[in-house]
Order: C-alpha cells, then sequence, then structure tokens
C-alpha cells in the first residue's frame, strides 16, 4: 500500500504574501512553471503562515482590550497581557500555565502552545500577531478547487503548522487543514508478515507528510511555504479527508 519512492520538492517562486492576496494563482503559476502538469497523485504541502496571511488573520496588538482573566494568566505565565488575551479569545480552555509556558486547546480542538498565534516571519511583528486560519479544513478545500480550476487537475491539499509535542523537545510538522487525502488511514485488520492482524494501528498519514515538508520548508527564512509531494499511493486519494478526524476526543483524554 505504501509507495517505493516520495519526492518533496520546494515550489519556487512564491512572492511574499500580504493580506489579501489570493493564494489559488500564485501557486498555479509556480506549480506550472516549475513542474508543467501535475500528476493524478500529487499532494501540495502549504505552510499556514501564508494561508493566515491570505485571509488577513493577523491582529494589531495596540486594539486589543484586555480583561481581567487575560491579566490574571499573563501575570502567571510572564507573557504581554495583550497577546495572552488574543490566546484565550482563539481557545476553548487553558490546559497549562506557567511562567514563558501558555499551553491550551484550541477552539478547532489542537492542543498547543499559544493557541497557534505566532510573530516569526510576520511584518510589524512587535505589535502585529498572526492567528491560525479560521477554519483550515475549509481552506484546504477552497484552495484544492481554486487550483483544480487553474490547473486541470485538482491535487490534495495539507496545510501545515509547527507544533510542539509532550515528553519530546523541538517542533515537529503537522497537518492543520486537509482536503483530497485521506488524513487517517485505518490499518485495523490488516495482516502483518507473520498473520498476526493489526489492533490498533491508525496512521496519520496527513500529519506523517506535514512533518516531511516541514523538513524541505524550513522553520527561519528560508522561504519556502510550499512542497509538492509526489509518489503519493492512490489509496490514500480516496475517503475521508479532514484533519478534523485526526483530533481526540476530549472524552478520549487519559491524561487529566
Amino acid at each position: 500500500m505504501t509507495s517505493s519512492q516520495l519526492t518533496l520538492t520546494a515550489v519556487d517562486g512564491i512572492p511574499e504574501v500580504t493580506p489579501g492576496m489570493p493564494l489559488a494563482p500564485l501557486l498555479a503559476a509556480a506549480l506550472s512553471r516549475q513542474f508543467g502538469s501535475l500528476e493524478g497523485t500529487d499532494v501540495v504541502l502549504i505552510a499556514q503562515k501564508i494561508v493566515s496571511k491570505s485571509e488577513n488573520r493577523l491582529v494589531d496588538l495596540e486594539s486589543v482590550e484586555v480583561s481581567a482573566r487575560a491579566r490574571e494568566v499573563a501575570a502567571r505565565c510572564r507573557k504581554d497581557p495583550r497577546l495572552v488575551q488574543v490566546i484565550l479569545s482563539e481557545s476553548a480552555e487553558v490546559v497549562r500555565c506557567a511562567p514563558q509556558v501558555l499551553i491550551v486547546r484550541h477552539r478547532l480542538g489542537f492542543v498547543m502552545a499559544n493557541a497557534g498565534i505566532d510573530q516569526s516571519n510576520v511584518p510589524d511583528s512587535e505589535r502585529r500577531v498572526l492567528l491560525l486560519p479560521e477554519d483550515p479544513d475549509a481552506s484546504a478545500a477552497a484552495l484544492r478547487e481554486a487550483l483544480g480550476e487553474r490547473l486541470g487537475r485538482a491535487p490534495a491539499v495539507v496545510i501545515t503548522d509547527s507544533f510542539g509535542r509532550p515528553w519530546r523537545q523541538g517542533v515537529c510538522g503537522i497537518a492543520i487543514g486537509s482536503s483530497g487525502l485521506v488524513t487517517l488511514l485505518d490499518r485495523r485488520g490488516d495482516l502483518d508478515r507473520f498473520g498476526r492482524a493489526l489492533k490498533v494501528t491508525q496512521i496519520a498519514v496527513a500529519d506523517e507528510l506535514a512533518a516531511a515538508g516541514a523538513l524541505v520548508m524550513g522553520e527561519a527564512a528560508e522561504g519556502r511555504p510550499v512542497v509538492l509531494a509526489r509518489g503519493i499511493p492512490g489509496a490514500w486519494l480516496h475517503g475521508p479527508a479532514r484533519v478534523a478526524d485526526l483530533v481526540r476526543p476530549v472524552s478520549e483524554d487519559l491524561f487529566r
């Protein structure tokens, strides 16, 4: 079922994305220049940051009204109260708060630091912050449809971000939005090499592709926010395609 050869290639020629700039024309032009036509099993990996910029998810901290709750949390985690207010506005609950650390459950279900709000590679970052897309799965679906209209073939689309992980150092690429790709591949019932049936194995395909893509994109000033993954098994391109399916329900949280 897996591919014997998977390639990941940075897409050249993506300009600095500004608020309100449509992504699909930029991506379609860059993909056409570099690859000509797309193949039926291509997946376009897109960094969250350019999606959020395109959707104008910037917040000016100077315009933020800070609540008493935000001031209390900010005092405990020693962060800018305005930033904490924006984090709380994007969150369903605070999971952990410690000096310089604020882990929350984002309204989309992701458990992450600072609700994914970022100031790196953001113009005027001393006073502006960038939020996650309002609905990353919907953003991925819209981009996939628009690319299909322009290129004659709709590639699968995965929107990626970098998350920290419990009990592991460092950040890792993860999928926050997807369309056209099986995000969670259920292998339960398949046999291993000795004939034993798999009982719990479900593969986070979208996350694994996002992690691979992050190695090509980089995390600092590389300027490579889009990667084309080629060689994806066709079986991965049919079925449920939402990153929402990867989020473990709160009722299954065994660490509470």
